[in-house]
């Protein structure tokens, strides 16, 4: 009896933990999603569409931009900095989501 009151409270933490984590990882996936809205909007801007077509046309810029790219990767093992990267992204979306809500 103690063992299936052990297991039925097992299954219900357990549960409750993983549908945490998924509304974890939905908000994660919500302040990523906002983060790119915006930049997207905010690129096409006429305040900065000049400059980002400025940016477009510099080969030194681009290629720095692309070695710093390359430094990230998409892989499920994930490395400091990318774990870095993605902490401050998360955290301004979310920063972002809050102000525009």
């Amino acid at each position: 009896m103690k063992l299936g009151i052990f297991c039925l409270t097992f299954a219900v933490l357990f549960s409750i933990s993983n549908a945490q984590a998924q509304y974890t990882a939905s908000k994660d996936a919500v302040y990523l999603a906002t983060i790119k809205a915006v930049a997207d909007y905010k690129i096409n801007d006429e305040e900065t569409l000049s400059k980002m077509n400025k940016l477009r046309q510099d080969k030194a810029f681009l290629k720095k931009l692309q070695k710093m790219v390359d430094k990230l990767s998409n892989s499920r093992t994930k490395d400091s900095t990318n774990q870095k990267v993605l902490k401050i992204l998360e955290q301004a979306g979310e920063d972002i989501y809050n102000e525009l809500d």
